[in-house]
């Protein structure tokens, strides 16, 4: 399997039990979790020597973080150490009609203050086949994106594929900021990866679905897709499709495309047990498929989107699934049945 390289920030997440609401929440679970962090894990589950990159605190929480990495298989050998702070984030889970919610407590965290003399990039790049970052790095700080666009130059020098997801975050920055930065970062990437929020809010190019009335408009996509294709030259565009029924019940496909031909997955109808991690997961999904499957985009698209959608129904960031899972599923059953 592939050397791989995520780079972001993991978090402690705390959540109250079940589906409390913080103001009911006596006590808060604790797992960690991040975007470039979930997608590390899936791909050390898969079989990828996944390396996750970042910068964290010496102190015991610190090391807490950096051992739920380990226990996963993912290669933790670039964390930088130093800093204060662990960011956190508090999730409510939302049902039915009620929303989940994210409250952010990370200004100040390690990765934000993090600079360039932290690491050495040529050397974690050295035999890599595949680097991936989100949009959520380059707003957490001024530092961290100069830290990222460093890394992004390294990755070029090494002839690593880059790819991104987008996952713009408005409580971290706007999109006037993100648009000026992400625009100018995406000359690095080779796969581009969002959904609709995330492409018009981070690139400027709406898409026209409204996912709030559980509705797809394929052909905006479709359109999008061309123009940043034309934009930024990226080898495959792809997005996952989330049809918003309630809190609790979603609709889920993926659309990609390679600058010839769409491609529309299957559909999945999903309960949902816990979504936070489901773009991470999709993204995992979509880069091991190239190269489990030699670059058959659509094959890796159907990979994503039937990794994801079993990511919904595990609790914690982290997307704890086999590829044998994933092609079970892939394959047609979803029955659910209880297996002896």
């Amino acid at each position: 399997m592939a050397k791989i390289v995520t780079m972001g920030e993991i978090m402690l997440r705390l959540a109250p039990s079940g589906f409390e609401r913080f103001v009911q929440a006596e006590r808060f679970d604790a797992v960690y979790g991040g975007g470039e962090a979930n997608v590390a894990v899936s791909l050390a589950n898969y079989g990828h020597e996944a390396y996750f990159v970042s910068k964290l605190p010496k102190h015991e929480i610190g090391q807490a973080a950096v051992n739920s990495l380990r226990r996963f298989g993912v290669n933790t050998a670039y964390i930088a150490r130093g800093g204060e702070r662990v960011g956190i984030y508090f999730l409510e889970n939302g049902v039915a009609m009620r929303p989940s919610k994210v409250i952010y407590d990370r200004s100040g965290s390690a990765i934000a203050e993090a600079k360039v003399s932290d690491f050495d990039f040529d050397k974690i790049f050295t035999g890599a086949q595949w680097f991936h970052f989100t949009g959520i790095t380059p707003a957490i700080s001024d530092s961290a994106c100069a830290v990222l666009e460093e890394a992004l130059k390294a990755a070029k020098r090494h002839q690593v594929m880059v790819s991104c997801d987008l996952n713009y975050r408005k409580k971290l920055w706007t999109p006037e900021k993100a648009q000026q930065i992400m625009r100018h970062l995406m000359q690095y990437v080779d796969v581009c990866i969002g959904n609709e929020e995330d492409a018009e809010k981070c690139l400027g190019y709406k898409a026209g679905s409204d996912v709030t009335k559980g509705e797809l408009e394929l052909s905006g996509y479709e359109n999008i897709f061309k123009q940043m294709k034309e934009a930024f030259g990226f080898k495959y565009i792809v997005t996952s499709l989330r049809e918003s029924h309630s809190a609790s019940d979603n609709g889920w496909s993926g659309l990609a495309y390679d600058g010839h031909e769409f491609y529309h997955s299957k559909n999945y109808e999903i309960r949902i047990v816990d979504r936070v991690g489901g773009g991470d997961s999709f993204a995992a999904g979509f880069i091991h498929g190239l190269f489990a499957y030699k670059d058959d985009f659509k094959k890796a698209l159907e990979f994503a989107v039937a990794a994801s959608a079993l990511k919904h129904t595990v609790l914690g960031d982290f997307n704890q699934v086999s590829v044998s899972e994933v092609e079970t599923l892939m394959g047609g059953d979803a029955s659910g049945r209880v297996q002896r």
